[in-house]
Formats: C-alpha cells, sequence, structure tokens
C-alpha cells in the first residue's frame, strides 16, 4: 500500500485485474451510473449498511475537498458501484492507516478501503476480497539528484528513505537498507515533503501514487529506474465475513461488464488533476506529524 494525477497513471490502468474511536466523515455524493450491468444472478443484501473504515487522506483512493467538503475517490465510486448492484449502503468512518487493520480484524468495521497490498502475513487476521489492481513499489529522489541513478546505487550508498509507516513499502524499505536508513512518517504525503526538504534521499512508495507526486511535483522530484516488488490491492474484512462472497462477485461482474474499467480511468487517467494541497487531513489532525525512527 501506498499515495496523483496523469498520463503515467495510464501505464498502471493497463496492469487492472481483468479479471480510537473513528469519527463519521461526510457522505459521498452517488457516482454516476459506470456502465450498463445487469445484477441478476448477483445475492441482494437487503439494504444492509456496511460500516466502511477509510482514511480520507490517498489519493487518489479516497480523500475530502477543501473547497466543498466533498467525499471523494476511486473507494468512494467503487463501493457506490458494488452496493448498487448488492443492494446495500456504504456507511464511511475515519481511521488512521496505522490502526485501520487491527480495527478491522477486531470486527470494529464491516471493512475497509484504503489501497490495502495483499499480503500473507496480514491474511492471516483480515480476509481480503480478490484483488483490483496490481502496483509497483518504486524509489523516488530529487530532480537534481545525481548520488544515484538506480535501487541497486541507492542501496549501495548511505541514503536515508522515507515511507509511510505501517506499511508494506515500509516493510520492502527495511529489507533495501535496513532499518537504521529507514524514517517513517504518517503520510506518504510527509513522507514526500521531507524528500523535497532534503530531510531523506528518497521515498519507497506505490507506483499509482509515485506518479501523482512526480506529476504535481515535476520540477523537484523523479522516480528512479526499476521496482522492488509488485503486488495487489484488496477490501479488508473480519475474518469469516459474509460480506467477502457477495462484494466478491460485484467486483467480478463490474471487471467483465467494463464497469471498473470505467472508474480506473476516472481515477489513474490523465483527467485527475487533484492535489495533497486541495484536500484535507482526513483521520489526521496534524498535517505535519512527527517522522518515527
Amino acid at each position: 500500500m501506498r499515495k496523483m494525477t496523469l498520463l503515467g497513471w495510464l501505464a498502471v490502468v493497463s496492469l487492472i485485474l481483468a479479471a480510537c474511536a473513528p469519527a463519521a466523515t461526510p457522505t459521498a455524493a452517488p457516482a454516476e451510473p459506470t456502465a450498463a450491468s445487469s445484477a441478476s444472478g448477483l445475492p441482494d443484501l437487503g439494504g444492509q449498511e456496511i460500516t466502511v473504515a477509510i482514511e480520507n487522506a490517498y489519493l487518489p483512493f479516497n480523500y475530502i475537498r477543501l473547497d466543498n467538503g466533498q467525499a471523494e475517490g476511486w473507494d468512494y465510486d467503487t463501493l457506490a458501484e458494488v452496493c448498487k448492484r448488492l443492494n446495500c449502503k456504504p456507511v464511511y468512518q475515519e481511521i488512521a492507516w496505522d490502526f485501520m487493520i487491527a480495527a478491522v480484524a477486531d470486527g470494529q468495521f464491516d471493512m475497509a478501503a484504503d489501497g490495502i497490498t495483499i499480503t500473507e502475513e496480514r491474511a492471516k487476521t483480515v480476509d481480503y476480497s480478490v484483488g483490483y489492481i496490481k502496483v509497483d513499489q518504486r524509489i523516488m529522489v530529487r530532480l537534481d539528484e545525481s548520488r544515484m541513478d538506480s535501487i541497486e546505487t541507492f542501496k549501495a550508498g548511505d541514503f536515508r528513505l522515507g515511507t509511510q509507516k505501517g506499511t508494506t513499502n515500509y516493510d520492502e524499505s527495511v529489507k533495501l537498507v535496513g532499518e537504521s536508513r529507514v524514517t517513517a512518517f504518517d503520510t506518504f504525503g510527509d513522507a514526500v515533503q521531507a524528500l523535497i526538504n532534503g530531510d531523506v534521499d528518497g521515498v519507497c512508495i506505490d507506483d499509482t501514487a509515485g506518479v501523482g507526486y512526480v506529476g504535481v511535483n515535476a520540477d523537484k522530484i523523479k522516480l528512479l529506474p526499476g521496482k522492488l516488488v509488485g503486488q495487489e490491492l484488496g477490501f479488508i474484512f473480519p475474518k469469516g465475513s459474509a460480506l467477502v462472497a457477495p462484494i466478491n462477485a460485484a467486483l467480478q461482474s463490474m471487471m467483465a461488464d467494463g464497469a471498473l474499467n470505467e472508474i480506473n480511468k476516472k481515477w489513474f487517467g490523465p483527467e485527475f488533476k487533484m492535489t495533497y494541497d486541495e484536500i484535507g487531513p482526513g483521520a489526521y489532525d496534524n498535517p505535519t506529524p512527527t517522522p518515527q525512527p
């Protein structure tokens, strides 16, 4: 996992699989119908409300616009379409990333939507939906960086790597350079700002997020060639949740009839222009948290 505009995102779209008490957040406007589809054969959840843990600080998956207070993002549109097909209602609640997986595992929420990487370790405590997108983990550096030109030269030097705490990006960062050279931040936005400020030498980030950051900071940062690892993202649920099967069925129907592809083009394509300066802090009260060593 993890955090956005732009032509480069079309490369990500091509990889889409065909196939603390949290505070209530603003209700997202219903998504426009994406593609003609028949719900025939899909489960009917009878109007069930589904509580969804969400960060509201992860472009383009979920965020709150500063100009109108509207909740938007890939997660909102996708779950609106899922519930349209299943006859259910998503009820969103904000929670910070580092508490999210444990809270879902504990049954505090019916599910979580936040660009969550599917891993064997996490699957011990939560159930996953089918994977809905593939991402590659990349290393971002400053545009004028001349000390390294690849992941290998970054690893070989005495360079500090920033990323978001509690993510698979953090795990891969430690594997690459060792824990002593990794600085963890509450959000990817803080890690990228630290890179721009010169406080770290690179940031480990998913390509979906990294391409977007580069798009809006093309005069400051760039992505090194190559990748650390490729992974899939999915929704998570408490172990044994009865929601996994129907939501999987809805996602697979959306993959089959093109509805998911239309949503992907909207949020991962060049039309998306939202930046972190235009959204609220979401689940984070302090927009510039102290790095965690």
